[in-house]
């Protein structure tokens, strides 16, 4: 795999599914949402480095993996090369996003059966790519923690402008501490209308003891009528 290069212009064909709509409906409102997020995270994290970010939630279905391929979709149309890395090793799902095989991932370079070079998936899309999750493995929390990962993530900084963690939910399992503190930035993505107040809490209070740098709150689903009960939930 080439170290960073200039990218071209999107020219795919391909089909994409529908929850990928900043690639399907690239003039639609939520389209917009995702470039205005994007266009946010750069103001956050200024500079040329590598950014390394974490897309997490407070439960299971909240839409992080779907936040998370669509933000990768826009930092690729923005001329970046971008890594999306699947580190819902429980329950993956962006392989099928991006109607790729699973059988080979994130899994299989902490056991050395692979090199990144080779788990790493081009997509449909230029300069956007995925490493799957790859098969369940018996410790994902020890492998996230892990010295092969530090010095993957070390590695591939030299591959790519963008990085992209979908961590499992925040609530679940540690695996998005551990993560949140590997990264530049932290994006909590909530349903709007069925998180309450207590789990929200305790999800901020989860990053922040991570010392996760937390960049700000994605409501999925968003009803203007939950927006106020929202805010004030997030600033307390």
């Amino acid at each position: 795999m080439a170290k960073k290069k200039s990218s071209k212009p999107n020219s795919s064909t391909s089909t994409a599914p529908k929850t990928l709509i900043s690639f399907t409906e690239p003039k639609s409102y939520i389209a917009e949402q995702f470039k205005t997020l994007r266009t946010n995270i750069n103001f956050t994290l200024p500079g040329d480095d590598a950014k390394k970010l974490l897309v997490t939630s407070t439960i299971p279905g909240e839409g992080k993996s779907t936040i998370t391929a669509n933000l990768g979709f826009v930092f690729a149309q923005e001329g970046k090369r971008v890594l999306i890395i699947d580190a819902d090793l429980r329950k993956p799902t962006l392989h099928a996003t991006f109607n790729l095989p699973n059988k080979i991932g994130l899994s299989n370079m902490f056991t050395k059966q692979v090199s990144f070079v080779h788990a790493i998936k081009e997509t449909f899309i230029y300069d956007l790519y995925v490493l799957p999750s790859g098969p369940v493995p018996l410790n994902p929390s020890e492998l996230l923690s892990s010295k092969t990962m530090d010095q993957f993530l070390k590695t591939i900084e030299d591959y790519f402008d963008v990085i992209i963690f979908d961590a499992p939910p925040i609530l679940t399992v540690t695996d998005a501490q551990i993560l949140s503190n590997k990264c530049d930035g932290t994006v909590l993505v909530i349903n709007s209308g069925t998180v309450n107040r207590k789990e929200l809490l305790k999800a901020k209070s989860a990053l922040l003891s991570s010392h996760a740098n937390i960049l700000g709150v994605v409501l999925n689903n968003f009803n203007s009528k939950t927006n106020n009960y929202y805010e004030k939930l997030y600033k307390s």
